[in-house]
């Protein structure tokens, strides 16, 4: 049964066994534009516990840069021990491709990549694409239509570096490189996928934080389809925030049965860490 306590009061009595938290950052601690109100207070409390807070994050870019986005935000270092992304899996492939891939996105996410040492192509010369999610000029998603179904049409492998959908900034809904990804399948292409909900990433986090025993782990996030069913197939338990993305609705009833998850259920839903 999910947990109906206030917020407060359900973080204020959070088990000792969980040794290890798995928290998602954009829609849990900020909204792309502030730290959300008391999320330090509580980051740092946890720390004080002497519990391992892991920032886990579907962004397409390295750890460090999201690092420094946290800085320019106000969160300070001594909320986090750690931060993983799901661009750092992606990264690592692009690389060991050993070939030029196409791109994708804006041209700040480009620079990031060839920075790590990934290679761009410079024509259509390509049968790889990192894709990091929508560029400067094109914010809908089926004006990429045509482009994608060239694309799967000669077979080119879709890398997806973010498998987010949607994001928050401020009150704005922003499209993301999964939406992306989700077209280029029902075209017909083949997607790569990295970050949440997808195996990969959580391996990596779980290394970083020494390997702990599952039941000691707690995940927490607002992204259905990426945070909570994440959480799910790892087997750990998970608190969805519903007070992101998903604007205050409640946990599916029917989440469960629609992703054979049995009786899975997290052990609450609350509107944010405060």
């Amino acid at each position: 049964m999910i947990s109906v306590l206030t917020d407060s009061a359900f973080w204020d009595a959070l088990p000792d066994s969980y040794r290890v938290v798995l928290c998602d950052i954009w829609g849990v601690v900020h909204d792309g534009v502030s730290v959300y109100p008391g999320v330090a207070q509580r980051l740092r409390a946890w720390r004080e516990q002497g519990r391992f807070v892991l920032l886990i994050s579907n962004a397409p870019r390295p750890s460090a840069d999201v690092a420094r986005h946290l800085d320019r935000l106000g969160l300070a270092r001594d909320c986090w021990d750690a931060i993983m992304t799901g661009g750092e899996a992606g990264i690592e492939v692009l690389v060991g491709l050993g070939e030029p891939v196409g791109f994708l996105g804006t041209k700040d996410d480009r620079s990031v990549l060839e920075r790590r040492s990934v290679r761009i192509a410079d024509g259509d010369d390509f049968m790889d694409l990192a894709c990091t999610g929508l560029d400067e000029q094109r914010s809908k998603v089926e004006q990429y239509a045509e482009e994608l179904r060239e694309w799967a049409g000669r077979g080119v492998r879709f890398h997806c570096l973010n498998p987010d959908r949607i994001v928050l900034r401020g009150v704005s809904v922003e499209a993301c490189a999964g939406a992306l990804a989700d077209l280029y399948e029902e075209l017909g292409g083949t997607v790569e996928w990295y970050g949440k909900p997808h195996r990969a990433i959580y391996d990596h986090a779980l290394r970083m934080a020494g390997d702990p025993p599952l039941q000691a782990v707690l995940a927490i996030g607002d992204g259905l389809v990426t945070d909570i069913l994440g959480a799910a197939r790892l087997g750990v338990d998970a608190v969805f925030v519903r007070g992101g993305i998903h604007a205050g609705e409640g946990f599916p009833a029917d989440f469960a049965d629609t992703h054979g998850l049995g009786d899975w259920r997290p052990i609450a839903s609350v509107e944010g860490l405060a």
